[in-house]
């Protein structure tokens, strides 16, 4: 917690820049708070100056930066944000109205304040770390995918250096993944980017097998992202304890200096046994589950993938699937529980085709093009779940087309795209999009039979 002064001041900035209405975003340096704003008034910059504490204040570019030193500027910063995450939680637990058929977002908003339970906030919280990274696991898994395509059909060009290169290109994300995880996490957790990314350094670094103890050689990487993510959450979190003890004079240099020898200790010697014991057994788990469980595995896991959205806890897969390109080159679970929205195509063309509503063919036909792009919310949210049974009809397509995917063992190289799109970044893609066909029309069969109550004209 900061200290009262600290406090006063971040209470007085926060009202100042408008509250959690306007502030869009809050981060640090050593030296400034740094905002974004939904708008910006002329007399802001002198309005922000008036308060005791506060060196100086500037807008630049889209920030706004309010300049308190070094040690203050972090504590201020943590305060505000506090402030903005109190404000903001309280937001979601206002009544959303009810949503009808077509009313995505409404019926969206109200699920999701549901589901701001600590638990599932923190998997939320978790799964926000790798937002930032989504671009290039896409950009690079679809170029690995399409190479992998293009080797089996000329593996004579194996050697080619143009391959080799665009090999490089494909594999860059994952070569660099445990430093990209280490900064973005320790931001999610408060901390200082570049410090979750040298703590991630430390535990990857090749150096770290020329080192032993007990006659032991420590292991680079071990524990993967897993480690990862728990070596820059505890980072941040000591350095947040650190800012509070030591002398502001003294923060610029002590604060980053013992939290990367304290929480770097820890890192190796605590948080990576325990990290590479975590992350074996994900691996194992979910490998062996495909395995042995086969098409039954897929089925059940494409069934309930949708429910399990609804519930918030689907954030959880996030690390999980990282975690598992970077041990194995693929994720096998992704091409399952992508099934879920190909279930949510067919049980939709299914509503299209039975209804007499015009008003809802055309909600359908307007989000049925991205929903075949792997984008499901406008579907779910919109249409099958406010219809009831189609929502039913959707889980059964989805968990048929996960059940081929488990049963021929299907593996993506990306994350973050689903739907015909994920096809290139697969390693068998026409049995990946045989799963989608089976999705595409069991869905639709499923959905028939069971039937909806369909809209009546206004």
């Amino acid at each position: 917690m900061a200290d009262a002064e600290q406090a006063r001041i971040a209470q007085e900035l926060y009202e100042r820049l408008g509250r959690a209405e306007n502030i869009l975003q809050a981060t640090n340096c050593m030296t400034r708070l740094r905002v974004r704003l939904a708008k910006r008034d002329e007399g802001l910059v002198a309005s922000v100056k008036g308060v005791k504490g506060v060196i100086g204040a500037l807008a630049a570019g889209d920030e706004f930066q309010v300049v308190l030193g070094p040690g203050r500027a972090q504590a201020v910063a943590d305060e505000v944000r506090s402030l903005l995450e109190a404000d903001r939680a309280a937001a979601q637990k206002k009544p959303e109205p009810k949503a009808a058929v077509g009313d995505g977002k409404a019926l969206q908003a109200e699920i999701r304040a549901k589901n701001a339970t600590p638990i599932k906030l923190f998997f939320r919280r978790i799964a926000s770390i790798f937002l930032p990274l989504i671009p290039g696991f896409i950009a690079c898994g679809l170029i690995t995918g399409i190479l992998g395509v293009y080797l089996k059909l000329a593996p004579e060009m194996a050697n080619a250096p143009m391959v080799k290169l665009l090999s490089v290109f494909g594999n860059a994300v994952f070569w660099g993944m445990n430093l990209f995880v280490g900064w973005s996490a320790a931001q999610v957790f408060g901390g200082t980017p570049i410090l979750g990314g040298v703590l991630a350094a430390i535990i990857s670094h090749p150096g770290l097998a020329g080192v032993a103890f007990s006659d032991a050689p420590l292991l680079p990487g071990r524990g993967g992202v897993i480690s990862v993510v728990m070596a820059a959450a505890f980072g941040a979190w000591l350095e947040k304890r650190l800012h509070r003890v030591v002398p502001e004079v003294f923060d610029l240099f002590l604060t980053p200096l013992f939290a990367v020898l304290i929480a770097g200790a820890a890192a190796v010697f605590l948080v990576q046994p325990v990290g590479g014991v975590l992350s074996d057994w994900i691996g194992r788990t979910a490998t062996v589950a495909v395995e042995s469980g086969g098409a039954l595995t897929g089925f059940v896991l494409g069934g309930l993938w949708l429910p399990m959205v609804m519930l918030g806890i689907h954030q959880a897969m996030t690390p999980i699937h990282v975690d598992l390109i970077a041990r194995y080159g693929v994720t096998v679970l992704l091409p399952i529980l992508a099934m879920a929205g190909a279930g949510q195509v067919g049980a939709s063309l299914a509503v299209y085709v039975r209804t007499k509503s015009r008003r809802l063919k055309k909600i359908v036909a307007s989000a049925l093009p991205i929903g075949l792009m792997g984008v499901g919310e406008p579907l779910i949210y919109g249409v099958t779940l406010p219809l009831g049974r189609p929502f039913m009809g959707a889980c059964v397509g989805g968990a048929a087309g996960g059940a081929v995917q488990a049963h021929f063992a299907v593996g993506s190289a990306t994350l973050g795209i689903s739907g015909l799109p994920l096809a290139g970044a697969t390693d068998h893609v026409l049995i990946y999009l045989l799963g989608v066909a089976v999705a595409y029309i069991v869905g639709f069969a499923a959905t028939w039979v069971l039937g909806f109550d369909d809209l009546e004209e206004e």
